[in-house]
Protein backbone atom coordinates (compact mmCIF):
# COMPACT_ATOMS: atom_id res chain seq x y z
CA UNK A 1 0.00 0.00 0.00
CA UNK A 2 1.63 3.57 -1.04
CA UNK A 3 0.54 6.58 0.85
CA UNK A 4 1.15 9.89 -1.36
CA UNK A 5 1.31 12.34 1.93
CA UNK A 6 4.99 11.82 2.48
CA UNK A 7 5.06 12.45 -1.69
CA UNK A 8 3.52 15.61 -1.18
CA UNK A 9 5.13 16.77 1.84
CA UNK A 10 8.65 16.14 0.28
CA UNK A 11 8.86 16.90 -3.67
CA UNK A 12 5.45 17.38 -4.78
CA UNK A 13 5.64 19.30 -8.37
CA UNK A 14 3.19 21.32 -10.01
CA UNK A 15 4.28 22.17 -13.82
CA UNK A 16 2.14 24.34 -16.04
CA UNK A 17 2.47 28.39 -16.80
CA UNK A 18 0.98 30.73 -14.13
CA UNK A 19 -1.24 33.74 -15.19
CA UNK A 20 -4.83 35.27 -14.46
CA UNK A 21 -6.82 33.17 -12.10
CA UNK A 22 -3.85 30.98 -10.89
CA UNK A 23 -2.16 33.95 -9.50
CA UNK A 24 -3.13 33.56 -6.06
CA UNK A 25 -2.65 29.71 -6.26
CA UNK A 26 0.93 30.47 -7.34
CA UNK A 27 1.36 32.82 -4.59
CA UNK A 28 -0.35 30.14 -2.08
CA UNK A 29 2.41 27.66 -3.78
CA UNK A 30 5.27 29.73 -2.95
CA UNK A 31 4.47 30.47 0.51
CA UNK A 32 4.39 26.68 1.31
CA UNK A 33 7.26 24.55 1.71
CA UNK A 34 7.56 20.85 0.13
CA UNK A 35 5.35 22.08 -2.93
CA UNK A 36 7.44 23.56 -6.02
CA UNK A 37 6.20 25.34 -8.90
CA UNK A 38 8.16 24.93 -11.91
CA UNK A 39 7.80 27.18 -14.59
CA UNK A 40 7.19 25.95 -18.08
CA UNK A 41 7.38 27.64 -21.69
CA UNK A 42 4.42 26.19 -22.99
CA UNK A 43 1.67 24.03 -21.05
CA UNK A 44 1.39 21.42 -23.86
CA UNK A 45 4.79 20.53 -22.29
CA UNK A 46 3.60 21.03 -18.69
CA UNK A 47 1.48 18.10 -19.18
CA UNK A 48 3.58 16.03 -20.39
CA UNK A 49 6.33 16.77 -18.32
CA UNK A 50 3.45 15.63 -15.30
CA UNK A 51 2.59 12.56 -17.09
CA UNK A 52 6.73 11.90 -17.46
CA UNK A 53 7.53 12.48 -13.55
CA UNK A 54 3.92 9.85 -12.81
CA UNK A 55 4.70 7.63 -15.23
CA UNK A 56 8.77 6.63 -13.86
CA UNK A 57 7.44 7.34 -10.17
CA UNK A 58 4.25 5.52 -10.03
CA UNK A 59 2.70 9.00 -7.69
CA UNK A 60 0.43 11.46 -8.64
CA UNK A 61 1.56 14.07 -10.78
CA UNK A 62 0.29 17.51 -10.98
CA UNK A 63 0.08 20.10 -14.16
CA UNK A 64 -1.40 23.93 -14.50
CA UNK A 65 -3.07 26.20 -16.62
CA UNK A 66 -4.93 29.91 -16.18
CA UNK A 67 -8.20 30.53 -17.70
CA UNK A 68 -9.55 29.70 -21.73
CA UNK A 69 -5.65 28.98 -24.10
CA UNK A 70 -4.01 28.02 -21.22
CA UNK A 71 -6.00 25.54 -20.21
CA UNK A 72 -6.98 24.21 -23.34
CA UNK A 73 -2.82 23.80 -24.04
CA UNK A 74 -2.80 20.93 -21.55
CA UNK A 75 -5.21 18.77 -23.31
CA UNK A 76 -2.89 17.12 -25.65
CA UNK A 77 -0.41 15.68 -22.69
CA UNK A 78 -3.85 14.77 -20.61
CA UNK A 79 -4.93 13.07 -23.40
CA UNK A 80 -1.68 11.08 -23.08
CA UNK A 81 -1.53 10.93 -19.66
CA UNK A 82 -5.27 9.05 -20.26
CA UNK A 83 -4.07 6.66 -23.04
CA UNK A 84 -1.13 5.48 -21.11
CA UNK A 85 -3.47 5.26 -17.91
CA UNK A 86 -1.58 7.44 -15.66
CA UNK A 87 -2.38 9.73 -12.70
CA UNK A 88 -2.52 13.67 -13.57
CA UNK A 89 -4.46 16.02 -12.05
CA UNK A 90 -4.67 19.22 -14.11
CA UNK A 91 -5.25 22.88 -12.47
CA UNK A 92 -7.45 25.04 -14.38
CA UNK A 93 -7.88 28.45 -13.90
CA UNK A 94 -11.80 29.79 -14.96
CA UNK A 95 -13.03 33.37 -15.58
CA UNK A 96 -14.72 35.03 -12.88
CA UNK A 97 -17.95 33.72 -11.77
CA UNK A 98 -20.44 36.75 -12.25
CA UNK A 99 -18.85 36.68 -15.59
CA UNK A 100 -19.66 33.18 -17.16
CA UNK A 101 -22.27 32.78 -19.24
CA UNK A 102 -21.74 36.23 -21.14
CA UNK A 103 -19.28 34.96 -23.84
CA UNK A 104 -16.37 37.20 -21.60
CA UNK A 105 -12.78 37.71 -23.04
CA UNK A 106 -11.17 33.93 -22.69
CA UNK A 107 -14.63 32.47 -21.20
CA UNK A 108 -14.43 28.64 -22.35
CA UNK A 109 -16.72 26.23 -21.50
CA UNK A 110 -13.86 23.80 -19.87
CA UNK A 111 -16.22 21.19 -18.24
CA UNK A 112 -17.34 20.32 -21.68
CA UNK A 113 -14.05 20.42 -23.12
CA UNK A 114 -12.32 18.47 -20.52
CA UNK A 115 -14.87 16.10 -20.64
CA UNK A 116 -13.47 13.36 -22.44
CA UNK A 117 -10.51 13.10 -21.12
CA UNK A 118 -11.02 13.40 -17.30
CA UNK A 119 -13.17 10.61 -14.76
CA UNK A 120 -13.59 13.47 -12.87
CA UNK A 121 -13.72 17.53 -12.66
CA UNK A 122 -13.81 19.09 -9.55
CA UNK A 123 -15.66 22.72 -10.19
CA UNK A 124 -15.24 24.96 -7.09
CA UNK A 125 -17.79 27.08 -6.70
CA UNK A 126 -17.04 27.71 -2.84
CA UNK A 127 -14.20 27.86 -0.17
CA UNK A 128 -16.33 25.72 1.94
CA UNK A 129 -16.83 23.10 -0.92
CA UNK A 130 -12.95 23.19 -1.97
CA UNK A 131 -11.66 20.78 0.58
CA UNK A 132 -14.26 17.57 -0.47
CA UNK A 133 -13.94 18.40 -4.07
CA UNK A 134 -10.38 18.69 -4.46
CA UNK A 135 -9.84 15.70 -2.32
CA UNK A 136 -12.29 13.38 -4.56
CA UNK A 137 -10.12 14.49 -7.61
CA UNK A 138 -6.75 13.31 -6.09
CA UNK A 139 -8.44 10.13 -4.60
CA UNK A 140 -10.19 9.18 -8.39
CA UNK A 141 -6.87 9.90 -10.25
CA UNK A 142 -5.21 7.68 -8.13
CA UNK A 143 -7.58 5.13 -7.70
CA UNK A 144 -7.88 4.93 -11.71
CA UNK A 145 -5.18 5.85 -13.54
CA UNK A 146 -6.88 8.68 -14.39
CA UNK A 147 -7.17 12.29 -15.37
CA UNK A 148 -8.82 14.64 -13.42
CA UNK A 149 -9.12 18.09 -13.27
CA UNK A 150 -9.47 20.81 -10.80
CA UNK A 151 -11.39 24.18 -11.41
CA UNK A 152 -10.53 27.54 -9.73
CA UNK A 153 -12.54 30.90 -10.77
CA UNK A 154 -10.65 34.02 -10.26
CA UNK A 155 -12.73 35.35 -7.63
CA UNK A 156 -13.07 31.79 -5.57
CA UNK A 157 -9.20 31.91 -6.09
CA UNK A 158 -8.68 35.38 -3.81
CA UNK A 159 -10.92 34.07 -0.73
CA UNK A 160 -9.86 32.72 2.12
CA UNK A 161 -9.96 29.02 2.92
CA UNK A 162 -12.43 26.98 4.47
CA UNK A 163 -12.87 23.58 6.09
CA UNK A 164 -9.62 22.56 6.41
CA UNK A 165 -10.76 20.23 8.87
CA UNK A 166 -11.89 17.87 6.15
CA UNK A 167 -8.69 17.46 4.93
CA UNK A 168 -6.91 14.32 5.48
CA UNK A 169 -3.93 12.15 4.38
CA UNK A 170 -5.06 9.99 0.98
CA UNK A 171 -3.99 6.64 0.30
CA UNK A 172 -3.78 4.40 -2.36
CA UNK A 173 -5.67 0.83 -2.01
CA UNK A 174 -3.89 -2.35 -3.89
CA UNK A 175 -6.16 -5.71 -4.00
CA UNK A 176 -5.65 -8.26 -6.25
CA UNK A 177 -8.72 -9.18 -8.98
CA UNK A 178 -8.06 -13.28 -9.07
CA UNK A 179 -10.21 -15.10 -10.99
CA UNK A 180 -12.51 -18.24 -10.42
CA UNK A 181 -10.85 -21.29 -10.84
CA UNK A 182 -13.32 -22.82 -12.87
CA UNK A 183 -12.23 -20.31 -15.38
CA UNK A 184 -8.20 -21.08 -15.16
CA UNK A 185 -8.86 -24.72 -15.19
CA UNK A 186 -10.19 -24.33 -18.15
CA UNK A 187 -7.47 -21.93 -19.64
CA UNK A 188 -4.84 -24.61 -18.70
CA UNK A 189 -7.50 -27.39 -20.39
CA UNK A 190 -6.55 -25.48 -23.29
CA UNK A 191 -2.75 -24.78 -23.26
CA UNK A 192 -1.83 -28.17 -22.43
CA UNK A 193 -3.60 -29.41 -25.58
CA UNK A 194 -2.57 -26.80 -27.78
CA UNK A 195 0.80 -28.14 -29.70
CA UNK A 196 1.94 -24.52 -30.29
CA UNK A 197 1.37 -21.12 -27.85
CA UNK A 198 2.21 -18.25 -28.76
CA UNK A 199 2.04 -15.32 -25.66
CA UNK A 200 1.73 -11.60 -26.29
CA UNK A 201 2.44 -9.66 -23.07
CA UNK A 202 1.65 -6.21 -22.32
CA UNK A 203 2.29 -3.60 -19.89
CA UNK A 204 -0.25 -5.19 -17.58
CA UNK A 205 2.40 -7.71 -17.10
CA UNK A 206 4.62 -5.50 -15.25
CA UNK A 207 4.20 -6.88 -11.55
CA UNK A 208 4.51 -10.75 -13.31
CA UNK A 209 7.42 -11.03 -15.19
CA UNK A 210 8.76 -13.90 -13.89
CA UNK A 211 5.64 -15.90 -13.85
CA UNK A 212 5.32 -15.15 -17.53
CA UNK A 213 8.47 -16.26 -18.34
CA UNK A 214 7.80 -19.53 -15.86
CA UNK A 215 4.99 -20.18 -18.05
CA UNK A 216 6.60 -19.37 -21.29
CA UNK A 217 9.10 -22.23 -20.18
CA UNK A 218 6.53 -24.48 -19.29
CA UNK A 219 4.55 -24.15 -22.83
CA UNK A 220 8.14 -23.33 -25.06
CA UNK A 221 6.28 -20.64 -26.08
CA UNK A 222 7.94 -17.49 -27.44
CA UNK A 223 7.06 -14.18 -25.76
CA UNK A 224 6.23 -11.49 -28.25
CA UNK A 225 5.46 -8.09 -26.59
CA UNK A 226 4.00 -4.86 -26.79
CA UNK A 227 6.25 -1.26 -27.66
CA UNK A 228 5.36 -0.51 -23.84
CA UNK A 229 6.40 -3.31 -22.54
CA UNK A 230 9.50 -3.34 -24.14
CA UNK A 231 11.28 -2.61 -21.03
CA UNK A 232 9.59 -5.56 -19.04
CA UNK A 233 10.35 -8.33 -21.80
CA UNK A 234 13.75 -6.79 -23.29
CA UNK A 235 15.96 -8.54 -26.22
CA UNK A 236 17.72 -10.22 -23.90
CA UNK A 237 15.13 -12.02 -21.92
CA UNK A 238 14.96 -16.13 -22.48
CA UNK A 239 12.40 -16.72 -25.28
CA UNK A 240 11.23 -13.07 -25.82
CA UNK A 241 11.47 -13.08 -29.61
CA UNK A 242 10.74 -9.13 -30.05
CA UNK A 243 7.60 -6.95 -31.45
CA UNK A 244 4.61 -7.60 -33.45
CA UNK A 245 3.45 -4.43 -35.37
CA UNK A 246 4.25 -2.08 -37.87
CA UNK A 247 7.52 -1.38 -36.33
CA UNK A 248 8.32 -4.96 -35.16
CA UNK A 249 10.20 -8.03 -36.47
CA UNK A 250 9.63 -11.13 -38.18
CA UNK A 251 9.95 -13.92 -35.17
CA UNK A 252 7.62 -11.61 -33.27
CA UNK A 253 5.26 -11.39 -35.89
CA UNK A 254 5.30 -15.20 -36.63
CA UNK A 255 5.10 -15.93 -32.88
CA UNK A 256 1.59 -14.34 -33.00
CA UNK A 257 0.35 -15.49 -36.51
CA UNK A 258 1.61 -19.06 -36.55
CA UNK A 259 0.62 -20.54 -33.34
CA UNK A 260 -2.44 -22.99 -32.60
CA UNK A 261 -3.47 -20.91 -29.38
CA UNK A 262 -2.51 -17.21 -28.46
CA UNK A 263 -2.13 -15.97 -24.95
CA UNK A 264 -2.93 -12.24 -24.77
CA UNK A 265 -1.42 -11.08 -21.23
CA UNK A 266 -2.29 -7.69 -19.97
CA UNK A 267 -2.30 -6.35 -23.38
CA UNK A 268 -5.10 -4.40 -25.57
CA UNK A 269 -2.83 -4.48 -28.82
CA UNK A 270 -4.17 -1.93 -31.15
CA UNK A 271 -3.41 -3.47 -34.38
CA UNK A 272 -5.70 -5.71 -35.84
CA UNK A 273 -3.98 -6.23 -39.06
CA UNK A 274 -1.24 -8.14 -36.62
CA UNK A 275 -3.34 -10.64 -34.82
CA UNK A 276 -5.15 -13.50 -35.86
CA UNK A 277 -8.51 -14.15 -36.09
CA UNK A 278 -8.89 -17.90 -36.82
CA UNK A 279 -6.65 -18.59 -33.95
CA UNK A 280 -7.76 -20.01 -30.70
CA UNK A 281 -7.23 -17.09 -28.56
CA UNK A 282 -7.30 -16.81 -24.52
CA UNK A 283 -7.29 -13.78 -23.49
CA UNK A 284 -6.43 -11.93 -19.70
CA UNK A 285 -6.73 -8.53 -18.80
CA UNK A 286 -7.97 -6.76 -15.53
CA UNK A 287 -9.83 -4.25 -17.64
CA UNK A 288 -12.94 -6.15 -18.69
CA UNK A 289 -13.66 -3.96 -21.70
CA UNK A 290 -10.51 -4.73 -23.32
CA UNK A 291 -11.51 -8.77 -23.43
CA UNK A 292 -12.54 -9.44 -27.36
CA UNK A 293 -11.69 -5.72 -27.76
CA UNK A 294 -9.42 -6.60 -30.95
CA UNK A 295 -10.09 -9.69 -32.10
CA UNK A 296 -12.49 -12.94 -31.25
CA UNK A 297 -11.75 -14.67 -27.94
CA UNK A 298 -12.38 -18.66 -27.36
CA UNK A 299 -11.98 -17.75 -23.42
CA UNK A 300 -11.77 -14.59 -21.80
CA UNK A 301 -10.47 -14.16 -18.08
CA UNK A 302 -11.33 -11.06 -15.85
CA UNK A 303 -7.76 -10.57 -13.66
CA UNK A 304 -5.57 -9.19 -12.86
CA UNK A 305 -2.02 -11.11 -14.27
CA UNK A 306 -0.63 -11.87 -11.07
CA UNK A 307 -3.32 -13.52 -9.76
CA UNK A 308 -4.06 -15.36 -12.68
CA UNK A 309 -0.98 -16.85 -13.47
CA UNK A 310 -0.56 -17.79 -9.58
CA UNK A 311 -2.74 -20.51 -9.94
CA UNK A 312 -2.58 -21.29 -13.73
CA UNK A 313 1.70 -22.14 -13.26
CA UNK A 314 0.93 -25.25 -11.16
CA UNK A 315 -1.77 -26.80 -13.56
CA UNK A 316 0.18 -26.38 -17.07
CA UNK A 317 1.73 -28.89 -18.06
CA UNK A 318 5.76 -29.05 -19.11
CA UNK A 319 5.85 -29.45 -23.01
CA UNK A 320 8.48 -31.68 -24.78
CA UNK A 321 8.16 -30.30 -28.19
CA UNK A 322 11.03 -27.31 -28.34
CA UNK A 323 10.76 -26.77 -32.79
CA UNK A 324 8.46 -23.77 -32.75
CA UNK A 325 10.01 -21.97 -30.37
CA UNK A 326 13.50 -22.87 -31.30
CA UNK A 327 12.75 -21.76 -34.94
CA UNK A 328 11.75 -18.38 -33.71
CA UNK A 329 14.29 -17.77 -30.80
CA UNK A 330 17.13 -18.22 -34.19
CA UNK A 331 15.39 -16.01 -36.29
CA UNK A 332 15.61 -13.71 -33.70
CA UNK A 333 18.85 -14.03 -33.00
CA UNK A 334 19.72 -13.65 -37.06
CA UNK A 335 17.40 -10.58 -36.50
CA UNK A 336 19.39 -9.13 -33.99
CA UNK A 337 23.00 -9.91 -35.84
CA UNK A 338 21.63 -8.16 -38.90
CA UNK A 339 20.31 -4.71 -36.80
CA UNK A 340 23.89 -4.62 -35.17
CA UNK A 341 25.26 -4.98 -38.70
CA UNK A 342 22.71 -1.85 -39.56
CA UNK A 343 24.53 -0.26 -36.66
CA UNK A 344 28.19 -0.82 -37.41
CA UNK A 345 30.15 2.85 -37.40
CA UNK A 346 32.11 0.98 -40.55
CA UNK A 347 29.01 2.06 -42.27
CA UNK A 348 30.48 5.49 -42.94
CA UNK A 349 28.32 6.82 -46.25
CA UNK A 350 26.89 10.24 -45.18
CA UNK A 351 24.52 11.82 -44.25
CA UNK A 352 25.12 8.81 -41.31
CA UNK A 353 22.59 6.18 -40.53
CA UNK A 354 20.50 6.34 -37.69
CA UNK A 355 20.54 3.12 -36.45
CA UNK A 356 24.48 3.59 -35.55
CA UNK A 357 23.27 6.35 -32.97
CA UNK A 358 20.96 4.23 -31.34
CA UNK A 359 23.21 1.32 -30.81
CA UNK A 360 26.11 3.19 -28.84
CA UNK A 361 23.22 5.08 -26.80
CA UNK A 362 22.40 1.65 -25.91
CA UNK A 363 26.36 0.32 -25.47
CA UNK A 364 26.52 3.58 -23.11
CA UNK A 365 23.97 3.90 -21.08
CA UNK A 366 22.97 3.09 -17.89
CA UNK A 367 21.31 -0.23 -16.46
CA UNK A 368 18.56 2.23 -14.93
CA UNK A 369 18.21 4.71 -17.62
CA UNK A 370 14.98 6.13 -18.82
CA UNK A 371 14.40 6.52 -22.18
CA UNK A 372 11.80 8.81 -23.58
CA UNK A 373 10.96 8.29 -27.38
CA UNK A 374 9.06 10.46 -29.51
CA UNK A 375 6.22 8.62 -32.00
CA UNK A 376 7.55 8.07 -35.32
CA UNK A 377 10.91 6.72 -36.69
CA UNK A 378 13.07 7.20 -33.45
CA UNK A 379 10.49 4.40 -31.57
CA UNK A 380 11.90 2.34 -34.42
CA UNK A 381 15.39 2.68 -33.73
CA UNK A 382 14.60 2.44 -30.35
CA UNK A 383 13.01 -0.64 -30.05
CA UNK A 384 15.42 -2.24 -32.81
CA UNK A 385 18.42 -0.90 -31.28
CA UNK A 386 18.13 -0.59 -27.56
CA UNK A 387 17.85 -3.56 -25.15
CA UNK A 388 15.77 -2.33 -21.93
CA UNK A 389 17.63 -4.67 -19.59
CA UNK A 390 17.84 -4.50 -16.16
CA UNK A 391 16.46 -1.52 -14.53
CA UNK A 392 15.67 0.66 -17.57
CA UNK A 393 12.58 2.27 -18.11
CA UNK A 394 10.92 3.40 -21.60
CA UNK A 395 8.15 5.75 -21.70
CA UNK A 396 6.24 7.86 -24.77
CA UNK A 397 2.79 8.13 -26.17
CA UNK A 398 2.23 4.64 -27.47
CA UNK A 399 -1.48 4.75 -27.23
CA UNK A 400 -1.80 8.23 -27.92
CA UNK A 401 1.09 8.50 -30.78
CA UNK A 402 1.54 12.37 -30.10
CA UNK A 403 4.84 14.32 -31.29
CA UNK A 404 6.28 15.69 -28.65
CA UNK A 405 6.32 13.92 -25.71
CA UNK A 406 10.27 13.64 -25.22
CA UNK A 407 11.66 16.34 -24.55
CA UNK A 408 8.65 17.40 -21.55
CA UNK A 409 8.71 13.99 -20.52
CA UNK A 410 11.99 13.52 -20.08
CA UNK A 411 12.22 16.82 -17.92
CA UNK A 412 9.45 15.67 -15.78
CA UNK A 413 11.05 12.40 -15.58
CA UNK A 414 14.89 13.89 -14.46
CA UNK A 415 12.55 16.17 -11.92
CA UNK A 416 11.29 12.95 -10.44
CA UNK A 417 14.35 10.85 -10.84
CA UNK A 418 17.41 13.29 -10.04
CA UNK A 419 19.93 10.69 -9.84
CA UNK A 420 19.21 8.97 -12.72
CA UNK A 421 20.52 9.10 -16.63
CA UNK A 422 17.74 10.39 -18.50
CA UNK A 423 17.85 10.11 -22.33
CA UNK A 424 15.48 11.36 -25.13
CA UNK A 425 15.55 9.86 -28.55
CA UNK A 426 13.82 12.41 -30.59
CA UNK A 427 13.00 13.05 -34.46
CA UNK A 428 13.52 16.71 -35.37
CA UNK A 429 10.06 17.46 -36.58
CA UNK A 430 8.97 16.32 -32.72
CA UNK A 431 11.71 18.39 -31.40
CA UNK A 432 11.04 21.11 -33.19
CA UNK A 433 7.35 21.47 -31.54
CA UNK A 434 8.93 21.87 -27.77
CA UNK A 435 12.08 22.95 -28.44
CA UNK A 436 11.08 26.11 -26.72
CA UNK A 437 11.36 24.02 -23.18
CA UNK A 438 15.00 23.11 -23.41
CA UNK A 439 15.30 26.41 -21.61
CA UNK A 440 13.70 24.92 -18.77
CA UNK A 441 16.07 22.01 -18.32
CA UNK A 442 18.65 24.78 -18.60
CA UNK A 443 16.87 26.63 -15.48
CA UNK A 444 16.33 24.11 -13.55
CA UNK A 445 20.34 22.13 -14.56
CA UNK A 446 18.49 19.20 -15.30
CA UNK A 447 20.88 16.82 -17.33
CA UNK A 448 18.94 15.58 -19.93
CA UNK A 449 20.27 14.04 -23.05
CA UNK A 450 18.37 14.89 -25.96
CA UNK A 451 19.53 12.98 -29.33
CA UNK A 452 17.84 14.24 -32.25
CA UNK A 453 17.85 12.47 -35.61
CA UNK A 454 18.03 14.90 -37.78
CA UNK A 455 17.45 14.04 -41.55
CA UNK A 456 15.35 17.29 -42.35
CA UNK A 457 12.08 15.13 -42.69
CA UNK A 458 8.90 13.49 -41.20
CA UNK A 459 10.14 10.32 -42.33
CA UNK A 460 7.16 8.17 -40.38
CA UNK A 461 4.73 10.53 -42.02
CA UNK A 462 6.56 9.39 -45.35
CA UNK A 463 6.42 5.83 -44.48
CA UNK A 464 2.54 6.00 -44.11
CA UNK A 465 1.99 7.48 -47.45
CA UNK A 466 4.35 5.24 -49.22
CA UNK A 467 2.38 2.79 -47.44
CA UNK A 468 -0.92 3.46 -48.67
CA UNK A 469 0.54 3.78 -52.40
CA UNK A 470 0.82 7.74 -52.42
CA UNK A 471 4.62 9.23 -53.94
CA UNK A 472 6.31 11.28 -51.08
CA UNK A 473 5.22 14.66 -50.54
CA UNK A 474 8.77 15.68 -50.46
CA UNK A 475 7.99 19.53 -49.64
CA UNK A 476 5.44 19.19 -46.81
CA UNK A 477 7.73 16.48 -45.31
CA UNK A 478 10.51 18.73 -45.41
CA UNK A 479 12.09 20.43 -42.09
CA UNK A 480 13.94 23.50 -41.91
CA UNK A 481 16.11 22.88 -39.26
CA UNK A 482 18.65 25.27 -36.87
CA UNK A 483 21.63 24.17 -36.08
CA UNK A 484 20.43 22.45 -32.68
CA UNK A 485 23.99 21.75 -30.93
CA UNK A 486 24.54 25.67 -31.31
CA UNK A 487 20.91 25.92 -30.06
CA UNK A 488 21.20 24.22 -26.80
CA UNK A 489 24.63 26.14 -25.65
CA UNK A 490 22.63 28.89 -27.08
CA UNK A 491 19.91 28.35 -24.03
CA UNK A 492 23.04 27.66 -21.71
CA UNK A 493 23.40 23.91 -22.16
CA UNK A 494 25.57 22.18 -24.12
CA UNK A 495 25.67 19.53 -27.58
CA UNK A 496 27.60 17.86 -30.09
CA UNK A 497 26.60 18.02 -34.27
CA UNK A 498 27.89 14.60 -35.39
CA UNK A 499 27.97 14.60 -39.55
CA UNK A 500 30.77 11.88 -39.56
CA UNK A 501 30.94 8.25 -38.22
CA UNK A 502 34.04 8.34 -36.34
CA UNK A 503 32.78 11.10 -33.99
CA UNK A 504 29.40 9.37 -32.80
CA UNK A 505 30.73 7.37 -29.96
CA UNK A 506 32.40 10.20 -28.56
CA UNK A 507 29.79 11.95 -28.97
CA UNK A 508 27.59 9.79 -26.91
CA UNK A 509 29.83 9.92 -24.39
CA UNK A 510 30.16 13.55 -23.68
CA UNK A 511 26.12 13.45 -23.70
CA UNK A 512 26.43 10.58 -20.88
CA UNK A 513 29.05 12.26 -18.62
CA UNK A 514 27.47 15.90 -19.31
CA UNK A 515 26.06 18.02 -16.37
CA UNK A 516 23.96 20.13 -18.62
CA UNK A 517 21.16 18.75 -20.31
CA UNK A 518 23.03 18.46 -23.63
CA UNK A 519 21.80 17.72 -27.88
CA UNK A 520 23.24 15.02 -30.07
CA UNK A 521 22.66 16.85 -33.66
CA UNK A 522 22.86 13.80 -35.39
CA UNK A 523 22.57 14.36 -38.87
CA UNK A 524 21.33 11.25 -40.30
CA UNK A 525 19.88 10.00 -43.58
CA UNK A 526 16.27 10.43 -44.73
CA UNK A 527 16.66 7.49 -46.45
CA UNK A 528 17.11 4.57 -44.12
CA UNK A 529 14.29 2.41 -44.30
CA UNK A 530 12.72 0.41 -41.78
CA UNK A 531 10.13 -2.11 -43.26
CA UNK A 532 6.88 -3.97 -41.50
CA UNK A 533 7.81 -7.53 -40.31
CA UNK A 534 5.42 -9.08 -42.82
CA UNK A 535 4.25 -7.51 -46.20
CA UNK A 536 1.23 -8.75 -47.45
CA UNK A 537 -0.43 -8.03 -50.67
CA UNK A 538 -2.15 -4.72 -49.90
CA UNK A 539 1.31 -3.78 -48.28
CA UNK A 540 3.11 -4.89 -51.71
CA UNK A 541 0.68 -2.71 -54.00
CA UNK A 542 1.14 0.23 -51.45
CA UNK A 543 4.90 0.19 -51.55
CA UNK A 544 5.07 -0.63 -54.92
CA UNK A 545 2.55 1.63 -56.27
CA UNK A 546 4.70 4.93 -54.43
CA UNK A 547 7.82 3.82 -55.81
CA UNK A 548 6.32 3.98 -59.66
CA UNK A 549 4.98 7.54 -58.47
CA UNK A 550 7.88 8.50 -57.63
CA UNK A 551 9.82 7.39 -60.18
CA UNK A 552 7.33 8.78 -62.44
CA UNK A 553 8.06 12.05 -61.11
CA UNK A 554 12.29 11.36 -61.59
CA UNK A 555 11.58 10.61 -65.55
CA UNK A 556 9.26 13.70 -65.49
CA UNK A 557 11.98 15.79 -64.22
CA UNK A 558 11.31 16.61 -60.73
CA UNK A 559 14.90 16.58 -58.71
CA UNK A 560 13.86 16.41 -55.41
CA UNK A 561 12.15 13.55 -55.82
CA UNK A 562 15.36 11.93 -57.60
CA UNK A 563 17.15 12.92 -54.71
CA UNK A 564 15.13 11.03 -52.27
CA UNK A 565 15.31 7.58 -54.33
CA UNK A 566 18.83 8.00 -54.60
CA UNK A 567 19.12 8.66 -50.79
CA UNK A 568 16.85 5.28 -49.95
CA UNK A 569 19.33 3.45 -52.32
CA UNK A 570 22.39 4.56 -50.95
CA UNK A 571 21.33 3.98 -47.50
CA UNK A 572 20.16 0.46 -48.19
CA UNK A 573 23.02 -0.72 -50.41
CA UNK A 574 25.32 0.85 -48.08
Amino acid sequence: MRTTTGYFARCWRRNGVTGDALNFFVKAIEERDGVDWIGMKHEGNASFAAFGHSQTTENLAVCAGTVGPGALHLINGLYNAKKERTPVIAITGQINQKQQGTSFFQEVDLKKVFDDVCDYQAIIETPEQAPMVIQRAIKIAMANNAVCRIELPANVAEMKAENEQFVHPIKKYVSSLVPEESVVIEAANLLNSAKTVGILAGDGCRESRAAVIELSKKLNAPITHSLRASDIFDHDTDNVVGLTGLIGNPSGYNAVMKCDLLLMLGTDFPYIDFLPHETKTIQVDIRQENIGNRTAVSLGVWSDISSFLEILNPKVEQKEDTTFIDKLKKNFENWRENMKEQASPTRENEPLHPQIFADLVNEHASNDAIFTVETGTSAIWAAHHISFHSQRRLIGSFNHGSMAVGLPSAIGAQMANPKKEIWCLSGDGAFNMAMQDFITAVKYELPVKVLIFNNSELSFVKLEMEQVGLAASLDALHETNVNFAEYAKLCGGDGVRVEHAKDIDAAVLQAKNSKKPFIIDAVVSSGALSLPPHIGIKEAIGFGTSKLKEVGQVISGDKKQWGNLKKELQSYFD
